[in-house]
């Protein structure tokens, strides 16, 4: 069965024999299934008055565990986003009353930032429905595909992972 980067293989094959597009039949589709994942995530984050960046944060507190609160150093490890970005972020969340700061009792200077209820209840309930649409976008493969198709990814992005640490 053939799909859209079937297509475009064949027509660079055709054009530029030369190259080995080879890496394309892989690389392309993760491209393409980014872009389907991402619409996904807007949608259930959509529903819940969520952008994606807002969910990441309040994703990395609840993850946590309790009292769901990281350093704003920890948060940034866990978003990839710059110390800037973190700060604003952390205002606009707080502003909406999905955060708080709070002093950092083990460092004078330092603060902690502290999913809110109302942050933990829109997480959460964000989750559950970027779950259910990530669970139509698998819906065609088995379990048994989705686990190797999940060890193979990891293997592919691991060297990426062990970048940042």
């Amino acid at each position: 069965m053939e799909d859209e980067v079937d297509r475009l293989i064949q027509a660079w094959r055709r054009e530029r024999p030369d190259l080995d597009v080879a890496p394309m039949e892989v690389l392309s589709r993760v491209s393409r299934l980014a872009r389907h994942l991402d619409r996904a995530r807007s949608q259930a984050f959509d529903t819940h008055g969520l952008e994606s960046w807002e969910f990441d944060v309040l994703a990395a507190l609840r993850r946590a565990g309790t009292p769901y609160q990281l350093s704003p150093g920890k948060l940034l490890k866990e978003t990839l986003v710059t110390s800037g970005t973190m700060t604003n972020r952390v205002d606009r969340l707080a502003a909406r009353g999905l955060v708080e700061r709070l002093p950092d009792p083990h460092d004078r200077r330092g603060v902690l930032v502290q999913l809110t209820p109302a942050g933990r209840d829109k997480v959460d309930a964000a989750m559950a429905d970027l779950l259910t649409h990530e669970r139509t976008l698998l819906g065609g493969l088995s379990d048994g595909d989705q686990q190797k198709i999940a060890r193979v990814l990891r293997e592919l992005v691991r060297p990426f992972d062990l970048e940042k640490h």
